[in-house]
């Protein structure tokens, strides 16, 4: 299946095919300087068939987790790419998942001011969500993705295959981008996991994501509005994640306990808890909401004590909504 991001001279294809990563050469210009951007937990056959097809290929592989998502790792990056001679004319290929996407695409957009990249997404979470876009961000001080830039890829390679070496518990934390993009767009696709099996499902689940996404982006590729509605349940996500110091607990599981604040309708909330449940999702976090606030007033969507907030009060919708910290603290504190 392909898609065609249509964002004028940013425009690029989503390709969704199960063995692409044996022929990648058959959709990019390998005939370069190729650099592979992978971490520590994605197999190293992945990479190495990479290298095999790019007579000029090297790798940078970093060690798994958020942590990788720092001004030291960026400037290891950047190095490198400076010693080994990398032009604008050369590639970056980010194999990975969500962080490494994040990572590569910064990367990316800062050397030289721009040389391309391609994301070669192999987790649920980027297969489904962060690899299409052009957010790409690193983190400071332990506040998620404050350092960042809009840089699209030149394309997106999807392989369904590389996620069956995910164990369940990533392959879940995935799924909850697909999840929220049903409750804020599409209602046919929260269908999939409320009566369906998300695994036996995934292409479609996959497909269906990528539609939303894109149709968002294409509207609004900046963010200046409609594109917020992307954020719903990362308001108080983030937060968790950033107070947890980006550790015990994965992104999407912390964007879903962010996202049961922000709807409304109570039967709503309890069949989406329904379906955390069918993902085998964390039951609960440990609240923090002193702690959870001061993230949220470091948050990029914050403006003074003003803060976008994104509600769903029925699935398939959603709007946007500015909330005082104040306004947000009594949120979690009735919600407790």
């Amino acid at each position: 299946m392909k898609l065609h991001m249509d964002l004028g001279k940013s425009s690029y294809d989503i390709v969704v095919e199960r063995g692409l990563l044996n022929h990648i050469g058959d959709y990019i210009n390998v005939n370069r300087k190729v650099m592979i951007i992978s971490d520590d937990g994605v197999p190293r056959s992945y990479c190495d068939m990479l290298l095999k097809q790019c007579p000029k290929g090297y790798s940078h592989i970093v060690a798994q987790g958020e942590g990788a998502k720092s001004l030291e790792v960026f400037a290891d990056l950047c190095k490198e790419l400076l010693h080994l001679h990398f032009s604008r004319k050369d590639l970056i290929i980010a194999l990975g998942g969500g962080v490494i996407g994040d990572l590569s695409g910064y990367v990316a957009a800062s050397y030289m001011r721009g040389i391309d990249f391609v994301q070669v997404p192999t987790t649920t979470l980027s297969q489904i969500d962060s690899s299409i876009g052009g957010k790409v961000a690193i983190n400071l001080d332990g506040v998620k993705n404050i350092i960042g830039a809009f840089y699209q890829p030149k394309m997106v390679l999807i392989d369904p295959d590389t996620l069956s070496t995910l164990p369940r518990r990533h392959y879940a934390n995935g799924l909850v981008e697909a999840l929220k993009a049903g409750l804020i767009y599409d209602e046919s696709l929260f269908a999939l996991f409320e009566q369906g099996d998300a695994i036996a499902d995934i292409e479609l689940i996959i497909t269906k994501a990528l539609h939303v996404k894109k149709a968002v982006v294409e509207q609004d590729e900046k963010e200046h509005g409609l594109r917020k509605i992307l954020n719903f349940g990362h308001t108080i996500g983030h937060a968790i994640e950033s107070s947890n110091h980006l550790h015990d607990y994965y992104h999407g599981e912390c964007v879903a306990f962010g996202m049961l604040y922000f709807i409304r309708d109570e039967a709503i909330k309890q069949r989406v808890i329904s379906v955390y449940k069918k993902l085998g999702l964390p039951r609960n976090i440990p609240m923090e909401c002193e702690k959870w606030l001061e993230m949220i007033q470091n948050d990029k969507k914050a403006d003074g004590d003003l803060v976008e907030t994104i509600w769903v009060d029925s699935i398939g919708t959603a709007h946007i909504r500015p909330m005082h910290l104040e306004e947000i603290k009594r949120l979690m504190e009735d919600k407790r």
